[in-house]
């Protein structure tokens, strides 16, 4: 099977042939052609240099965006700026109109990916936040973002529509607006058909970041002394010192202590 959609630009072929597997990933990106993994575009010289990490970390990632916008956005979106970027407790964001042209006759927005969060999630999980912060940027094109909220129902109603449940526990029953949401794949939805297709045609996330066992001996340390508190009228996350008592002002309602792990 070969995906070969003119309208978003690449070639990627199935990951089934063993003659293709992780070496003959050919993509068209931005009208050039970049052949991943085992060789990739070198701006500078023209040629084909061997294994370009930057390529292989981004184009990949380059081709689901356009791939999930034709399949789930019937190609509505505009091209974003792909970034990765390291937020504590985040596993991406959206950031719109965050970049733009020195003249700024053009204007981007910004889809951030955490590679921190990569080595702990699978390939699919990963896909899944691209989709999520996806739909932020829909909505900022094409919807009414809230300015309070950073989830709204607006939000959360698109996410359902593609096969992505919004909750705040990452599970089924969870608080689908506020601040901090994130989701679950609703097995045989849109995107969870979607995204199989796509990682059977050789799609994958090519690097995670490495951690050495004292790093996260000392993260899990720091993280076991302090609490996650939340207001469950607007969403706000604070970390504090366990049995301290905080509340929210905006809300005036106490922020409640969440268990570990959520």
């Amino acid at each position: 099977m070969t995906i070969q959609p003119e309208n978003y630009g690449i070639t990627i072929m199935d990951i089934h042939k063993p003659e293709n597997l992780r070496s003959c990933a050919i993509q068209r990106v931005s009208g050039d052609m970049m052949t991943t993994n085992s060789a990739s575009y070198d701006a500078n010289s023209g040629n084909a240099s061997e294994h370009d990490p930057t390529i292989l970390a981004y184009g990949h990632f380059v081709v689901a965006y356009r791939f999930f916008n034709d399949r789930l956005f019937t190609g509505s979106l505009p091209n974003c700026l792909i970034t990765m970027q390291r937020k504590k407790g985040a596993r991406g964001f959206f950031h719109g109109n965050r970049f733009g042209s020195r003249d700024q006759a053009e204007i981007i927005d910004e889809i951030a990916l955490n590679p921190a969060m990569f080595a702990a999630r699978d390939d699919r999980a990963i896909l899944s936040t691209l989709v999520h912060e996806m739909v932020h940027l829909w909505q900022h094109r094409f919807g009414t973002p809230s300015t309070v909220g950073y989830h709204n129902r607006e939000w959360a109603a698109k996410m359902g529509e593609l096969g992505l449940i919004a909750s705040h526990t990452g599970k089924p029953g969870g608080r689908h607006t506020g601040r901090r949401v994130t989701h679950f794949v609703e097995p045989g939805g849109l995107f969870d058909s979607a995204c199989e297709e796509l990682l059977r045609s050789g799609v994958f996330v090519a690097y995670v970041q490495r951690g050495g066992d004292a790093t996260e001996a000392m993260r899990a340390k720091k993280a076991a002394s302090k609490s996650r508190y939340s207001c469950a009228g607007c969403g706000l996350n604070a970390w504090a010192k366990p049995g301290v008592r905080l509340a929210c002002g905006d809300c005036r309602r106490p922020l409640l202590p969440l268990p570990s792990g959520v």
